[in-house]
């Protein structure tokens, strides 16, 4: 029989956190379960031992409970084998409608939060596990490609931490055997769009036909929509166990749509002004 992975996963009260937890736990595996809400997986802790399951408490705005709970893993389990790097939240709103404080506090947990937990993987996939090594799943977004009207700054979150982690993932010592992979779902019917923070209006978009505007509408409609998230978390559990596993992972036929298109507006804007560039070599003389 084979060693139990031991995963360390971020953002466990719902969504795509939840399920992950249930599947690895379902296979055999160990998992450190984080949430700022612990008390949410109450229902887990009563169906697993302590040996397969250690739910802690973890604001990944906070550095410090970050260190606090790898710490934890170790001395309960030894190592960590895969982390699912997913704590997030979202905000809906036209970009001149959100107010600056709302913008910069999810900032903080979708990039700030995100890029230490990853910091902290990779320094104890490097120092801490024997042999080094380890699985980083970081989970961004669609949207962290091709933006989306409404959900600028959720855009933005992603973006950025979509650069911040090929970064991370091209400065790493192959010595350290330490594998990255950006999870890019489309729409899925988790947490994140169904209690995300939605700001009113801002007045100069009014205009029901605006995109931002249809896009409200199908936010507040009774309508599912979103791929199947329990077919989703599959995927991010077999790609953890890929030998050789891809950088990128879109899942959800919305998301590979959506990138294959920002992928064919980006050629045809470079191809179309290339010779822009033409003679701008810097010649010292």
């Amino acid at each position: 029989m084979s060693t139990p992975r031991v995963w360390f996963i971020t953002g466990t009260s719902s969504g795509f956190g939840r399920l992950t937890t249930e599947k690895v736990l379902s296979h055999g595996d160990i998992v450190v379960a984080t949430a700022r809400k612990p008390e949410a997986l109450d229902d887990l802790k009563s169906q697993y031992p302590s040996s397969k399951l250690l739910v802690l408490p973890l604001d990944v705005t906070d550095y410090q409970q970050i260190k606090d709970a790898f710490s934890k893993a170790k001395d309960a389990f030894g190592r960590i084998d895969i982390v699912f790097n997913n704590a997030g939240r979202g905000l809906v709103g036209e970009v001149e409608g959100i107010p600056e404080e709302e913008a910069r506090a999810l900032f903080d947990t979708n990039f700030w939060g995100a890029m230490n937990v990853s910091r902290e993987a990779v320094r104890f996939f490097r120092e801490e596990n024997k042999p080094a090594g380890g699985r980083l799943l970081v989970n961004s977004s669609r949207v962290g490609i091709q933006a989306m009207p409404l959900i600028g700054f959720y855009s933005a979150t992603k973006h950025a931490l979509e650069g911040i982690t090929k970064a991370l993932a091209q400065e790493l010592d192959p010595a350290w055997n330490i594998k990255v992979t950006l999870v890019q779902p489309g729409f899925f019917r988790t947490a994140v769009e169904t209690k995300s923070v939605l700001c009113p209006i801002h007045p100069a978009y009014s205009d029901p036909a605006l995109p931002g505007n249809l896009i409200r509408a199908s936010i507040k409609s009774d309508r599912p929509f979103g791929s199947d998230t329990v077919e989703g978390v599959k995927r991010i559990y077999d790609v953890a166990g890929l030998p050789e596993p891809p950088l990128r992972l879109p899942i959800g036929l919305d998301s590979i749509e959506a990138i294959r298109a920002e992928l064919a507006s980006v050629k045809a804007d470079t191809g179309r002004h290339e010779h822009w560039s033409e003679g701008l070599v810097y010649i010292d003389v």
